[in-house]
């Protein structure tokens, strides 16, 4: 972990503080680095995605099922 540390000088204003923080984050690269972090999702396993296809599977067929019964009514694809 990267800590960044800005102190204010004397004659300085809280904007040019903040430019300078921000300016020293972005030399580290500690933003895409955040969000890379932040937003990617470990790999599911075998077993994990195999199950999950299994379920939409069955949920897929219930549902088609039920259509043709009469009990579900579709609903309109919105784009």
């Amino acid at each position: 972990m990267i800590n960044v540390e800005i102190s204010r000088n004397p004659n300085e204003n809280s904007l040019g503080v903040l430019r300078r923080f921000s300016r020293k984050i972005q030399s580290f690269g500690m933003i895409p680095r955040m969000r890379s972090i932040r937003f990617s999702g470990r790999v599911q396993s075998h077993y994990k995605v195999k199950q999950k296809a299994l379920k939409s599977i069955a949920r897929r067929a219930e549902i088609s099922e039920l259509i043709k019964q009469g009990k579900v009514t579709i609903k309109p694809v919105r784009r």
